[in-house]
């Protein structure tokens, strides 16, 4: 830890930072927790804690930065530059860009980032997602912790002056929109595909920067067979149509309406910060994200096959049972993770995986760094489509053969006293019969063995007094059954569903 006199020299004692910086990333309303002084400070902590520590010796420090359209991007990349800066970090400013755009110029440039974006929530939130050189996380475990208290003993005494011979960081620009979308393309071959109408709803964010570099011709590449209705691409972080947060079904209604309308093959929606991809067919209704890591996840381990490679997929713990189905049958090894997307990173690289997925939406590729795209898994999407004759509903119900519940959420005053009554009722007096039981990521009890098929999750928020609940069975019935059932025990007493 750097023990120069300080620039500045405030007083008291640090102050927690705890409710800003994460398990994951930065995230905070602006300027309340969030502004430019608490954003400079924390770009001397990276620079302190990963960027100098990455750089190779006798060469200089270096990082690159990125920002989504909300209002307050700008201003906050400026003094996480000065902050970098002041510790003797080069910075190169990419501007506007997606998330996996920012994960995109780590991986090439061989350099850490920070992508200043506060994905789905409102217009008064921004944050900052970071990550070290080739795009790898920066969480909780893996420096963010170091980050936040190194950040706030900035906050409170200033930040470190260099030594003597040290000189300040230099600040460079560079468009790499077109590199991106060009790398994207070289990944999945769309030039053969049959010709398809394509609805994307950017919900205002960044996939209206980046779709038309990507699957139009905006970024100078030639046109592909797609023909895309672009559904709110105007770039505004007020959010004036709806949240950019598909994983909301009220969030998806216009993308249903429009795909209809249009008699589009297809619909795509993404995120504020499109990193994460939602798809719903031509008559509007939602292809789950488990089915699209099935089908993605299947296309990659073909792929990895042809190689000569024995390939691997992760999928997080509620994911369908169809993912690994079908993945160990096509001839994968399959590993099951937590959920939270700094753990199947962490698994992506550990077991040089192929590919990876979440019921969230989030999808991870070795070839993209190991990091998650919402746009190339579109991207595959579209050419397991344009590649066959039949509508997306047909291709896509082969990867559905389960109902699920959706994650449900409880506030519960009591989380403990919740959790122990589903184990009682479950685990100990086996009121559903004999159970596989799990503690992975929460509590996960299984019937999958024998009739009738269901398992299900129950995880507690890290931040809220929250239960999440994952259901999935065989058939609707059985899923609505169990899911209820655990709901009554979950919510007994004084308890709210949200």
């Amino acid at each position: 830890m750097p023990t120069n006199d300080a620039v500045t020299a405030a007083a008291g004692p640090a102050p927690d930072l705890s409710g800003l910086i994460k398990a994951y990333d930065v995230r905070g309303v602006v300027p309340d927790q969030l502004n430019t002084e608490v954003a400079r400070v924390i770009g001397a902590a990276f620079a302190d804690v990963v960027v100098v520590p990455e750089s190779s010796a006798g060469q200089r420090p270096q990082a690159v930065l990125a920002h989504d359209m909300r209002a307050s991007g700008p201003e906050l990349v400026a003094a996480f530059t000065g902050g970098l800066a002041l510790r003797g970090v080069d910075v190169t400013l990419i501007g506007l860009a997606s998330t996996d755009g920012l994960y995109y110029a780590s991986g090439l440039l061989g350099i850490p980032g920070a992508m200043f974006t506060a994905s789905h929530n409102p217009a008064e939130y921004n944050g900052i997602k970071m990550c070290r050189s080739g795009a790898r996380p920066v969480g909780q475990d893996s420096g963010l912790a170091d980050v936040r208290d190194l950040a706030a003993q900035y906050l409170a005494r200033g930040v470190p002056s260099l030594p003597d011979d040290g000189a300040a960081g230099s600040v460079t620009e560079r468009d790499l929109l077109a590199d991106y979308a060009r790398f994207l393309r070289s990944l999945v071959d769309l030039s053969g595909i049959r010709p398809l109408k394509v609805v994307v709803d950017a919900g205002n964010g960044m996939a209206g920067f980046t779709a038309p570099a990507v699957l139009g011709s905006g970024a100078g590449l030639p046109a592909l067979p797609l023909d895309v209705v672009p559904l709110y691409f105007e770039l505004d972080g007020t959010f004036p149509n709806h949240e950019a947060n598909p994983l909301e079904p009220a969030n998806l209604l216009d993308l249903q309406a429009a795909v209809v309308a249009h008699g589009a093959d297809i619909g795509l929606a993404f995120d504020g910060d499109a990193d994460r991809c939602f798809v719903v067919d031509e008559h509007g209704d939602p292809v789950s994200p488990s089915a699209i890591t099935a089908l993605v996840g299947l296309r990659e381990i073909a792929r990895e096959q042809a190689a000569g490679r024995t390939p691997t997929i992760i999928h997080n713990l509620i994911t369908s049972r169809v993912v690994p189905d079908l993945a160990r049958a096509a001839g994968a090894t399959v590993v099951r993770t937590r959920v939270g997307h700094s753990f199947i990173k962490a698994e992506m690289a550990q077991h040089d995986a192929v590919f990876g997925g979440e019921h969230s939406a989030h999808y991870y590729f070795r070839d993209f760094f190991f990091a998650d795209t919402g746009m190339l898994a579109a991207l595959h999407v579209l050419a397991a489509l344009g590649g066959q004759p039949h509508p997306l509903s047909a291709l896509a119900e082969q990867y559905q053969p389960y109902a699920a519940s959706g994650e449900i959420n409880s506030r519960v005053a009591d989380v403990p006293a919740a959790r122990a009554r589903v184990v009682q009722a479950y685990v100990t007096d086996q009121g559903a019969g004999p159970v596989e039981v799990d503690e992975l990521d929460g509590l996960t009890v299984s019937h999958w063995g024998t009739s009738p098929q269901w398992w299900f999750n129950l995880r507690a928020s890290n931040t809220e007094p929250l239960l999440r609940l994952n259901v999935e069975a065989a058939d609707e019935d059985i899923m609505v059954k169990v899911r209820d059932d655990v709901l009554a025990l979950v919510r007994a007493g004084l308890t709210e569903g949200i």
